[in-house]
């Protein structure tokens, strides 16, 4: 049997006249069948012998401890923004020009 090189396999493969062979995304969306993922194909297998039991609806977690309210909070940032700005004051002015 004849080896073919890649002009005579590429030809045979009608992409002679195509002027790229990378085809982008919208080419494959086009397409008429779409072959479900690896992962989809093996859920599926295994959901057909033993299908998953229905889950209740998680909520969310309880919180660690309570909660601070916001003003405790805005009490707390304005607090450390203001001993901030003082003591940038006094080391500027304890410091010599």
């Amino acid at each position: 049997m004849p080896e073919q090189d890649d002009a005579e396999r590429e030809s045979d493969l009608g992409w002679a006249d195509t002027p790229e062979r990378e085809f982008d995304l919208r080419w494959a969306d086009k397409a008429e069948h779409k072959e479900p993922s690896a992962r989809a194909r093996m859920l599926a297998a295994r959901w057909k012998e033993n299908p998953p039991r229905p889950q209740p609806f998680r909520a969310d977690p309880d919180p660690a401890g309570p909660r601070r309210s916001s003003w405790v909070s805005t009490v707390v940032v304005l607090g450390c923004v203001a001993a901030i700005i003082l003591l940038l004051g006094y080391a500027n002015f304890r410091a010599p020009y």
